[in-house]
């Protein structure tokens, strides 16, 4: 009889087993794949998952899978196969080199990108408007020409600017190709200095700052993970750094026209569960946002002796 039961008891905890795993295999899987961490990227997919949950997407319909790549493209390759490999629902990708790296990997996946300025120069789509293939997503395009603006009005004394960027990023090297032309057209001459990685940064900076009024950096996602080494030259030299994005006035650096990578994120998170309800990627052009913001670092104006404030602007400290 003991020996009965405890087969049947056997019997009972199998299937509760496989009862229990057909409920996880039951859960949508979004594989969220990172190049590095830094703030804007750290905050878009902060809001993404916050989003998703609002949504009705949270921790009971679906289980994300999150990788960070540490900035290396060999790690960030073997992530998308390991999604591939995993065959995940959704594969989010955050930054361009992220994209290209899950493009790839896979023509069947759906991927929605996010944070990715030229999604064309990158080769991830061919149409914004009506996506082919499997990918989609959002842009943190801004019209650089306001950058230009803001300096004008913030720091007219400025004559040269040095642009400062990673060789290897094409969505840097696409916004300094258009940073050089709205460079002519206000006026300004231009240094550019290409790095390969996060070790050559203060020593390009501080080679830059001797010979320039101002700093640009784009969306670089090499130069955002170590913002702070940058927005210290900046502060040391007493010149002004202005850049490309939101989080990097947050990390120091002194002003941007950008745009709000929440809402990025938000809005990455809404193209995400179109796909998961059935929307075909063809049906869900490349958005963009078009709400930019001053914002300007407080902290960093008071110590280069620049204006700490403008109309409209956000102040960070």
């Amino acid at each position: 009889m003991k020996k009965l039961l405890g087969l049947a008891f056997a019997a009972m905890m199998g299937l509760s087993v496989f009862t229990g795993c057909s409920a996880q295999d039951d859960k949508i899987t979004v594989g969220i794949v990172q190049i590095v961490e830094h703030t804007s990227l750290d905050m878009i997919r902060e809001s993404l998952v916050a989003e998703l949950t609002t949504k009705g997407y949270d921790e009971s319909k679906i289980k994300i899978d999150y990788q960070n790549a540490q900035g290396d493209q060999s790690n960030l390759n073997s992530i998308c196969k390991k999604f591939v490999g995993d065959n995940v629902d959704v594969i989010v990708a955050i930054a361009t080199p992220s994209a290209q790296a899950a493009a790839a990997a896979t023509s069947d996946i759906p991927i929605v990108f996010s944070a990715v300025t030229d999604p064309l120069a990158a080769n991830l789509v061919s149409d914004l408007n009506k996506p082919t293939g499997n990918i989609t997503g959002t842009s943190d395009a801004i019209p650089v020409d306001q950058v230009f603006e803001l300096c004008k009005e913030l720091t007219p004394e400025v004559k040269t600017f040095g642009f400062l960027y990673t060789a290897s990023e094409v969505n840097s090297q696409s916004v300094i190709d258009e940073a050089k032309k709205y460079a002519k057209d206000y006026g300004f001459d231009y240094q550019e200095v290409a790095i390969t990685n996060t070790s050559e940064l203060q020593q390009a900076a501080y080679s830059l700052a001797n010979k320039v009024d101002a700093i640009y950096t784009p969306i670089d996602n090499t130069i955002a993970s170590a913002m702070t080494v940058l927005s210290e030259v900046g502060r040391e030299s007493k010149i002004p750094v202005y850049v490309g994005a939101d989080s990097m006035v947050m990390d120091g650096a002194y002003a941007t026209v950008g745009i709000n990578y929440e809402v990025l994120g938000q809005k990455t998170a809404d193209m995400v569960v179109e796909v998961l309800e059935g929307t075909p990627i063809s049906d869900i052009p490349v958005a963009t946002l078009d709400n930019f913001e001053k914002v300007i670092n407080k902290t960093t104006a008071n110590k280069i002796g620049a204006p700490n404030g403008t109309d409209g602007a956000i102040i960070v400290e």
